[in-house]
């Protein structure tokens, strides 16, 4: 194995240009920890808002991502041992320590998902953040296969969004979701949603009535602090918003709980932290399973190079993909 490494590096708060492609030395080993050699590593909104600067207890130079897959190099975990493949997902990754965006990462042996796949490495590294976020969300909002209940996807073409309406499809759950964009509507379909909303930033309650008259059951609102208010009361009397996103950025200023939630109205929200590790293994090895048999669809918008990390990131910036995307060491 080579002693160095390349990686792309943060190295101070800004735009695309922050991020340069270095030579590192390889992370050494320690107790704990585990070296993975990163084959794919998913891009994340979350990713843009660090390197814009807005995680604040995050120090530069960083190498970021929150997740990746890949094959143990060098393991202290006796029941993860060299060769296996694994995924990772947040628990500070590319926060308070280097994340995905390099060669090798070094990473605690509590995050460490095994994996048993067939599926490309491209298409393994699109599924972990974004699946188990969809899924996650989901089972916050109560949807279940064979569920009788309307499900609503504010952000539909986000790659949370779009597995969010795979999953949905598998259920047999009717969905409607909303992009800002006539012409991605055709993916939406693709991915299984039934009613496809252009949201052209003004009010959704006619289109949404002319669909569903009593409104939808679930709400997942993937674009966040912008609309979650608005969400609330789209959703039926009794229904249940999950804010999952944040697409339009973190915070709901003035947020007043008791005038703004309709009584009965249920308001929850799901952190893909809580499917890191131990918790999230099983679920993303069902989620494979699902790929592979063709039930899932990976949703992958493009497949970037590291060398094409700044690239990467004013695609995602300008809000260009349609679904997920991925970089590849």
């Amino acid at each position: 194995m080579s002693m160095t490494m390349r990686a792309a590096v943060c190295v101070r708060p800004g735009g695309p240009e922050v991020l340069e492609i270095r030579e590192l030395p390889v992370p050494a080993v320690r107790e704990g920890w585990s070296l993975v050699q990163v084959k794919g590593a998913g891009l994340n909104r979350s990713e843009l808002r660090t390197r814009q600067g807005h995680s604040p207890n995050v120090t530069f130079p960083r190498v970021l991502g929150i997740e990746c897959v890949g094959i143990v190099a060098a393991s202290t975990d006796p029941k993860v041992p060299d060769g296996t493949t694994v995924a990772a997902v947040m628990g500070e990754m590319g926060r308070e320590f280097d994340g995905g965006y390099a060669e090798y990462a070094l990473l605690p042996n509590s995050l460490l998902m095994p994996v048993t796949t067939t599926l490309p490495w491209d298409v393994l590294a699109a599924l972990p953040e974004t699946y188990l976020t969809a899924q996650g969300s989901l089972d916050a909002l109560g949807v279940v296969p064979g569920g009788q209940g309307r499900l609503l996807i504010r952000g539909g073409t986000s790659s949370v969004g779009m597995a969010a309406a795979s999953i949905a499809a598998g259920y047999g759950v009717e969905t409607a979701a909303t992009t800002r964009r006539q012409d991605k509507a055709d993916a939406l379909t693709a991915a299984g949603v039934d009613h496809v909303l252009v949201d052209a930033g003004g009010p959704l309650t006619a289109s949404l009535q002319a669909v569903w008259p009593e409104g939808p059951d679930h709400v997942l609102d993937l674009v966040g602090a912008r609309t979650a208010v608005d969400s609330l009361h789209l959703v039926r009397r009794g229904g249940t918003v999950c804010v999952a996103g944040s697409l339009s950025g973190w915070m709901i200023p003035d947020f007043e709980p008791i005038a703004m939630i309709p009584s009965g109205t249920k308001l929850t929200a799901f952190h893909s932290d809580d499917f890191k590790g131990s918790a999230g293994t099983n679920v993303l090895q069902r989620i494979v399973h699902e790929v592979e048999a063709g039930v899932y669809r990976p949703n992958i918008d493009r497949v970037f190079g590291l060398d094409d990390i700044v690239a990467a990131h004013r695609y995602m910036e300008n809000d260009q993909a349609t679904g997920k995307l991925v970089v590849v060491p």
